[in-house]
């Protein structure tokens, strides 16, 4: 650990600039997808704000377990499906994928067509799940 301090104390310059380089990455990455918002705050957008839920998982894992009333476009065929979403332009999407990564590229293609208020579920249904909050099956 004394390395550590001897080593940044030398060269502070340099690690406040990786530490600064590492900021602009993460909220770079952070503005490219959208907001992530967590389980509970997609809940709240549901009932309050009739927000929609698309879940971008493969079809067989939609029909395994899926949140209540959300509309299944698998990211494989998203482009094609965009127009599907068009009633919803003036709701707020959230985008739910199995562990929140893969829904970035989903919310990158809603902003560029016009949709305002598109969010993630950070941590995907993974992290609904291990919230032990419900699913439906079809």
């Amino acid at each position: 650990m004394e390395l550590f301090i001897e080593f940044v104390g030398a060269r502070w310059y340099l690690f406040t600039l990786v530490i600064l380089l590492m900021f602009l990455l993460m909220n770079h990455e952070r503005r490219r997808g959208g907001p992530s918002i967590s389980p509970a705050q997609l809940t709240m957008l549901v009932n309050q704000h009739e927000g929609v839920v698309v879940d971008l998982r493969e079809t067989a894992d939609f029909r395994q377990g899926h949140i209540v009333d959300s509309i299944s476009v698998p990211a494989a065929k998203f482009a094609e499906r965009i127009a599907e979403l068009e009633c919803h332009r003036d709701k707020p999407l959230v985008l739910v994928c199995k562990y929140g990564q893969s829904a970035t590229d989903a919310s990158k293609a809603l902003r560029q067509s016009g949709f305002g208020r598109v969010f993630k579920l950070g941590g995907g249904i993974t992290e609904w799940q291990n919230q032990q909050l419900p699913l439906v099956r079809s």
